[in-house]
């Protein structure tokens, strides 16, 4: 018989691969326990120290969180902002269904700040769409975009509630998106936000000023998002 094949992919990544799949196919679900160091290095035949690895990788990338004293658990969905993508997109990356509901779609003339965002006169007629976002079944951010009438007509009648906003705007108008400027703060939820993300009042938001221009530098999308703090990280890359 001939002798097993050795498989190359290191053993800390045969553990993380094992308990992705089991998260991605819901024998996971957040919350749920995950096997311990010890019962990992053992499962795989591995040192306690590539179990260990294993773990802290996943931790660092939101997929599990180890709580001192009792033990290692899958996290809850996180959205992690590391690449300009639609919601849907950011959704589909962490294997969660994106849904929408459109709390507000219309046109408006007294946005002047908005306005200048988009290097746009003030009185500019503008489109304003307000949506709440959801996923796992639950409401994860407030989001409000505005976008110019004149260069996108008919963006009224599009199906804004089941599409991405992007997709649209590059199927129907052929933009091509190439980069955004980001302001970002905290702020505290005021009973409305509060009410429409399920969470207490005052409870911390992650809120993010996103001006989004085409591949060719020109303001196309201001979006003001407001953002659970305990669903979203905001993951930012450094160079010297």
């Amino acid at each position: 018989m001939p002798p097993k094949l050795r498989s190359n992919v290191p053993a800390y990544q045969r553990i993380q691969g094992a308990i992705r799949k089991r998260i991605d196919s819901g024998h996971l679900r957040p919350g749920d326990p995950v096997s311990s160091e010890r019962d990992l290095a053992k499962m795989h035949q591995v040192s306690l120290m590539t179990a260990r690895h294993a773990l802290a990788t996943l931790e660092h990338e939101g997929l599990v969180e180890r709580r001192r004293g009792i033990g290692t658990f899958v996290a809850t969905p996180k959205i992690h902002f590391n690449k300009l993508m639609s919601y849907t997109e950011q959704m589909a990356a962490r294997s969660l269904t994106a849904a929408s509901k459109i709390l507000s779609l219309k046109a408006i003339e007294t946005e002047p700040e908005v306005a200048a965002r988009l290097s746009l006169p003030a009185d500019e007629p503008l489109i304003e769409l307000r949506r709440l976002r959801h996923a796992a079944d639950e409401p994860f951010a407030l989001e409000t975009c505005y976008l110019s009438q004149k260069e996108f007509p008919g963006i009224l009648s599009a199906p804004l509630g089941r599409e991405s906003l992007f997709a649209v705007l590059e199927r129907n108008y052929g933009v091509k998106l190439g980069y955004a400027d980001e302001e970002v703060d905290a702020t505290a939820a005021d009973s409305d936000m509060a009410d429409l993300l399920g969470i207490p009042r005052r409870d911390p938001l992650l809120r993010i000023r996103q001006v989004i221009f085409s591949s060719t530098g020109k303001a196309l999308i201001y979006v003001l998002g407001l953002y659970r703090s305990d669903r979203h990280n905001l993951v930012i890359r450094r160079f010297r």
